[in-house]
């Protein structure tokens, strides 16, 4: 989890293919609307994301039920969304964190995604950071991330 521009898709890309797990990102489960608002610079708010986090508890409850492993790329930002996810015991919660500097200048970098500095603000401001996460720097390289994140884990 963590907020747009954070490395989400690419730390959790890498870190499922080295666990052999599937890769999911939250952002596919948006409705059209959400993704045409973010686009344009509106901040989405608590009702604009109601059903799309119904969306992703339905298919976390699928993948427990199955006993599947997903590494799932999702902001998350409040703790009443993680609850409603339903994150805990074994659906395991990491936070890349860094600094709005950092993650700023690789929005202005990265292009052909819908998110903007502007949402990046509004995240900012809207985030909770966890207290039952390992919350990850996200200064290192991506594969230096992903090693921690498989220690912290137990999974290495």
């Amino acid at each position: 989890m963590g907020v747009t521009g954070s490395g989400k898709t690419t730390v959790g890309e890498l870190l499922a293919a080295q666990m052999g797990w599937e890769f999911v990102d939250a952002d596919q489960f948006h409705p059209a609307a959400n993704v045409q608002k973010m686009a344009q610079g509106i901040a989405l708010t608590d009702a604009d994301r109601e059903p799309w986090l119904s969306a992703l508890r339905d298919v976390i409850l699928q993948w427990r039920a199955g006993g599947k492993n997903v590494v799932l790329a999702c902001s998350a930002l409040k703790r009443s969304y993680r609850e409603k996810l339903g994150i805990g015991g074994e659906v395991r919660l990491v936070f890349l964190r860094g600094t709005y500097e950092l993650i700023a200048s690789r929005l202005r970098d990265r292009h052909g995604h819908f998110a903007t500095e502007t949402i990046l603000a509004d995240q900012f401001a809207k985030l909770e950071e966890p207290q039952d996460a390992i919350a990850v720097n996200i200064q290192p390289s991506p594969r230096e991330i992903v090693a921690e994140i498989q220690n912290r884990l137990g999974l290495a």
